[in-house]
């Protein structure tokens, strides 16, 4: 089990939080909940819409664009945040490939968590909005 200080340290590499400071950071970590998962586990579902984020914790995941591997995650990644936020649809499918240990935080806690804390409400749109724009350009 990850103490809340790991949970910080691996939140604050996550761009969408990037701006948040260490209190914020911590109001994240005690609703990110820690999972374990085998492999072979489909987390994401291209197309599907999302409804938590992911921190790799440990393991190792593939993630596919129309069935096409693009990329392996590996401990510190993150996915998922775009769909939480945005209520697009997810835009690739995330396989665990080794048995993975994650921190997930869902679109209830997330929004809880926004309500309680307007402050991070604007850090988090801005460093959003910096990530989309960098995908479409």
């Amino acid at each position: 089990m990850l103490r809340r200080n790991a949970k910080i340290e691996l939140l604050k590499r996550v761009p969408l939080f990037a701006g948040c400071s260490r209190k914020e950071l911590g109001e994240i970590a005690l609703v990110a909940d820690e999972i374990d998962v085998r492999a072979g586990k489909v987390l994401t579902r291209e197309g599907d819409s999302g409804r938590e984020f992911f921190v790799l914790v440990d393991g190792a995941a593939d993630v596919r664009r129309k069935g096409r591997k693009v990329r392996t995650l590996e401990p510190g990644d993150f996915f998922g945040e775009i769909a939480l936020v945005s209520k697009q649809p997810r835009t690739a499918t995330v396989s665990i490939t080794a048995p993975a240990t994650l921190l997930v935080v869902t679109d209830r806690a997330f929004r809880g968590l926004m309500e309680r804390m307007p402050s991070m409400q604007v850090k988090v749109l801005t460093a959003l909005e910096d990530r989309l724009a960098a995908d479409a350009g």
